[in-house]
């Protein structure tokens, strides 16, 4: 019989549903994803064999009964292949690799300053060989590599505009698919971290969420009704640059007084140097902390005033979008303890009480790579819709 490319579509959606059922909810019996998905049992059946053919998934023991013979178990077989994400921060890069549920198996952490893009890719490329060589044995081994990058990303992954790294218009997506032979996927690094925080982090209760990654620069990535929103071209997320002083500060991306002059961990650095806290290239961040640790006033002075910058962006940011969730990441979540109180008294003091009902501010963990997590989740979904294309 002719099966037409509707009813491939149709099958397809069909599969998916499944999949993902197992994939959130397992273990679930066959009869439980038909009473779930309203499919006939003939259908699930059908499709549950498909899937645990591709050894995407597998059968573990038996549930409970409800009087009749005990159904099988169906588990998603997280251990089918493994995913990389990159973090590429203005003064770091950090790879992981993970299974397809998410779980980190390896990590590797290096610090740069200053690198060329030739220097840089070296670096990735390293990381990411050492990343391929840990993966285990599986039936897809690595099935794809997933960048975070902070700095303009158009729907077909090319780098636009990274102001912070000095990049404008490079293939970081084509060479690295030429060298390793896998499907390559770069994002917004802040897009990145609002999706690993909606799947994995702190983010998971909420439907709207704004996530902003406060590093050297600043960013942000908007879920809207558990969706990524990416606007129209892939651009949306960039608050970093929104103006807040309009004869301010002359910034990298060519404007003048961007919020992330005065909102980061760049802004902290280069104050410190003003304040004779330390000289060019050789204060970093956690000297800041160390010193605001050890009672040193003016560095506490500077983590404030921070505080304050970046809470009166928030302040912006949740009368715009009104969301659920506020979750604050990347580098200045180390200064915790000296932001966010001021973060969350400039927000009560200057947000309208309508938005400031039901929301919610939340530091992400130090230890949680949000925007690796995330990359790496970019590339495991990008490879189950792969697997699940009609033949």
């Amino acid at each position: 019989m002719h099966i037409t490319w509707n009813q491939q579509l149709v099958k397809k959606e069909n599969k998916s549903l499944c999949l993902y059922l197992i994939k959130n909810n397992a273990p679930i019996s066959r009869a439980e994803i038909a009473q779930q998905t309203g499919l006939t049992k003939g259908t699930v059946s059908s499709l549950v064999s498909e899937l645990i053919d591709e050894q995407l998934i597998y059968e573990s023991g038996h549930g409970e009964s409800s009087g009749g013979r005990r159904p099988v178990m169906l588990l998603f077989n997280q251990h089918a292949g493994y995913s990389i994400g990159i973090d590429l921060g203005v003064n770091y890069i950090l790879g992981i690799l993970t299974d397809l549920q998410g779980n980190i198996l390896y990590q590797n952490h290096e610090k740069y300053v200053n690198f060329t893009y030739e220097d840089t890719l070296q670096i990735i490329k390293n990381l990411i060989t050492s990343l391929i060589k840990n993966a285990p044995k599986s039936p897809y081994g690595v099935i794809g590599i997933g960048v975070g990058v902070p700095g303009i990303i158009n729907m077909e992954g090319e780098i636009l505009l990274a102001p912070n790294l000095e990049w404008k218009n490079l293939p970081l997506k084509s060479e690295l698919e030429e060298l390793f032979h896998l499907p390559v996927l770069i994002e917004n690094e802040a897009n990145a971290g609002a999706y690993g925080e909606k799947e994995f982090g702190q983010g998971q209760p909420y439907q709207n969420l704004i996530y902003v990654s406060a590093g050297i620069g600043i960013g942000a990535g908007i879920i809207m009704n558990g969706e990524l929103y990416k606007g129209s071209l892939g651009y949306s997320g960039e608050i970093g640059h929104m103006t807040i002083q309009k004869d301010g500060m002359k910034c990298r991306c060519g404007n003048k007084g961007c919020w992330e002059l005065y909102a980061s961990e760049q802004y902290l650095l280069t104050k410190a140097i003003e304040l004779k806290l330390g000289e060019k290239n050789k204060i970093h961040l956690n000297d800041l902390i160390m010193l605001a640790d050890e009672g040193n006033n003016v560095a506490i002075h500077l983590f404030h005033e921070v505080g304050d910058h970046l809470g009166a962006g928030i302040i912006n940011i949740i009368h715009t979008f009104n969301p659920e969730q506020i979750i604050i990441g990347n580098r200045l979540t180390l200064a915790k303890k000296w932001i966010e109180p001021r973060v969350k008294k400039m927000i009560s003091n200057h947000t309208l009480p309508f938005h400031q009902s039901e929301l919610a501010i939340h530091f992400s963990d130090i230890d949680f790579s949000s925007s690796a997590l995330g990359a790496a989740a970019f590339s495991t979904e990008n490879f189950l819709r792969f697997m699940l294309q009609p033949d």
